[in-house]
């Protein structure tokens, strides 16, 4: 095809600054993206999670629809994303991190706040 080029040639041709700032551009993409986007940005599909999740693809869909969820559900779609989640609270003052999230299988047996 006459006049396209592979982004990679056009991306030499840019000035550090441009890079600079599309790197930023994307930065703050990626800091904002819903649960289906996360997904679809790391090439997974909804059958893979539920696969990994043990879940069917219509429970996967219903999860990234809702507005509220289960941390541990969150966690564990996150966790087979490959990442890990972390609940951060902001203040005026400054950020805390919130560690009383710990894996569920180190809390101990009987814990009855577990099933809210």
């Amino acid at each position: 095809m006459t006049g396209h080029r592979p982004f990679s040639e056009l991306r030499k041709r840019m000035t550090p600054e441009r890079r600079a700032r599309n790197a930023e551009a994307t930065k703050r993409t990626l800091a904002s993206m819903a649960l289906h986007e996360l997904r679809q940005a790391r090439r997974r599909s909804q059958e893979e999670l539920a696969r990994e999740l043990k879940v069917g693809q219509p429970a996967v869909a219903k999860l990234e629809r809702r507005t509220d969820m289960h941390v541990s559900n969150l966690r564990r779609y996150i966790e087979v994303l490959g990442g890990s989640l972390e609940i951060t609270a902001r203040f005026p003052e400054g950020a805390v991190s919130i560690t009383n999230f710990g894996d569920l299988d180190e809390e101990p047996r009987g814990n009855s706040e577990r099933s809210q």
